[in-house]
């Protein structure tokens, strides 16, 4: 009778177990099928078609496990967040080897925008530049894309400019050399990668500082490679942020290399004035866009009212003005009147080679500003991948006569 029992409370503890076991191999089973179904539906097998075509350097590229990434992120908790925008969540999170990464979580779900989560993964793996924020791999196998980048620790560029930081001071020095770095890693894109790249968003928040506040250009979300004999892209829905939005692509619905110089003037004038490139403290006859403002003030021979006291305090007037006069070309409304990120880069290395050798004393050459036209922005819907919410709707006039600015040699 004993016997009896304890076989009838064996056989009910191994059908326990069985079923137990059972369950577990149906959950395993049920999540491997979802998994291979979200690897299909975030792009995995366009993916799989662009490595098999050699359109991706696959040595570059990791596919991460979903299960490594939690991990990383503790479940993609809330404290990790790095930032947030348009395309998705940045997290920090920390490899099993101990590196530490930027997982960014996409809140793409709609499978007509997942090309462009499978661009960013195509496009970065082609570019190997020291300004260009590195792609490490992807995760594709779970309810969002994920895409894992290298860290930056030390946030945008946008943060430095606009606000406060403590024990931080960013210098004309340090100004100047982020613009080159950005022009430079622009011109790569442009002229030297393994086909011309168009960014398409360029803004002081897609910018980021490493550890030596370095910078570096990220978010490729929009991003598209031309053919080399292409010279424009044209598009059915205007991409932009409102402030940066070259307003030619605007009316015409065709990008060119021109349109991310117009983005990049517009992060210069950040540098040159400390403000923000759309503030709806200045009123609408000052210009609402800081582009607008900036054109407008130099118009009116009042530059150095607008420009940041730290720039003032260590720039020489005629750098500042030449560095003006660089702007304001990337802001013609006329693309082709722009000059090209090549020689943007040019003419700021120029200017930091001056800035070393004049030892802080400078003769101030004569310095003439360049004709230019003037758009003032309009609200209107918008398509950005950024913060705003809105793109530019261009009233445009012209400057038939603008009065020169000149510093004469003491």
């Amino acid at each position: 009778m004993q016997y009896a029992g304890l076989s009838s409370s064996l056989g009910l503890l191994l059908l326990l177990i069985g079923v137990w076991l059972g369950y577990k191999f149906l959950k395993k089973k049920k999540e491997i099928k979802r998994k291979k179904m979200f690897f299909k539906r975030n792009g995995g097998l366009l993916l799989e078609q662009q490595l098999s075509s050699g359109e991706v350097n696959v040595e570059k590229i990791k596919l991460f496990k979903s299960q490594e990434l939690e991990k990383s992120t503790d479940n993609f908790n809330v404290d990790r967040i790095l930032g947030q925008g348009g395309q998705g969540t940045v997290y920090k999170g920390m490899l099993e080897d101990g590196k530490i990464v930027a997982v960014k979580k996409s809140k793409i779900v709609d499978e007509s925008q997942l090309s462009e989560f499978i661009n960013e993964v195509v496009i970065l793996s082609q570019i190997n530049h020291r300004n260009v924020v590195q792609l490490l791999g992807c995760c594709l196998e779970t309810e969002v894309p994920l895409l894992v980048y290298e860290f930056i620790p030390n946030g945008t560029l946008s943060k430095y400019i606009t606000e406060q930081v403590e024990d931080f001071t960013l210098t004309w020095k340090m100004r100047l050399r982020i613009a080159t770095e950005i022009a430079g890693a622009l011109s790569y894109l442009h002229y030297a990668a393994s086909f011309p790249i168009y960014h398409r968003d360029i803004k002081s928040t897609n910018i980021l500082l490493d550890d030596k506040y370095r910078a570096k250009i990220a978010d490729f979300g929009t991003s598209r490679s031309i053919a080399i004999d292409q010279t424009h892209l044209t598009t059915s829905l205007v991409h932009g942020t409102f402030g940066y939005l070259d307003p030619e692509y605007f009316q015409s619905s065709q990008f060119t290399e021109k349109s991310d110089v117009y983005s990049f003037g517009v992060v210069l004038v950040e540098l040159l004035t400390g403000q923000k490139p759309i503030s709806f403290l200045r009123s609408e006859d000052e210009g609402r866009s800081l582009a607008t403002y900036f054109i407008l003030s130099m118009h009116k021979d009042r530059l150095f009212e607008i420009v940041d006291a730290q720039v003032l305090k260590e720039g020489s007037k005629a750098d500042i003005v030449i560095v003006a006069n660089l702007a304001r070309r990337c802001l013609n409304l006329n693309g082709r009147k722009r000059p090209t990120m090549r020689e943007v880069t040019s003419e700021l290395e120029g200017i930091q080679m001056t800035e070393k050798t004049s030892n802080g004393e400078q003769n101030y050459e004569e310095v003439e500003f360049v004709r230019t036209e003037l758009v003032e922005p309009w609200d209107i819907p918008s398509s950005s991948t950024g913060t705003g919410s809105a793109l530019d709707v261009c009233r445009v006039s012209s400057f038939h006569e603008i009065p020169l600015l000149s510093f004469k040699s003491r």
